[in-house]
């Protein structure tokens, strides 16, 4: 009983601890306001185009705002993750039945 106790209470801390740094970061770190924060495709992108390389393709889609970019991102997201829970949710599912119809020793 007492080692559940102590098992609770570090995860307890452990969330406010990952919490408590994430807001440090959002207040000294500026809350990703700025270039300092861009991502690295974007930062690659604009230093090949200053020295003169040019793309081999345009893209297929381009989206009209940048409220449709994050959703369609938050979406190839969400079903990715889906996609991901299903295989794991498989797999252990495969592994209990398998355990389940192994012989067990008699006594």
């Amino acid at each position: 009983m007492s080692e559940q106790k102590n098992t609770t209470w570090m995860n307890v801390i452990a969330v406010v601890l990952i919490a408590v740094i994430m807001g440090a970061v959002f207040i000294w770190g500026g809350g990703g306001q700025g270039s300092e924060f861009a991502g690295t495709d974007a930062l690659v992108t604009e230093m090949l185009e200053e020295d003169g390389v040019e793309p081999w393709f345009e893209p297929v889609f381009s989206p009209d705002s940048g409220e449709l970019e994050s959703g369609l991102f938050a979406l190839q997201a969400g079903v990715g993750g889906a996609i991901f829970g299903y295989a794991v949710g498989a797999l252990r599912t495969r592994r209990k039945l398998e355990a389940a119809a192994e012989p067990q020793p008699a006594p």
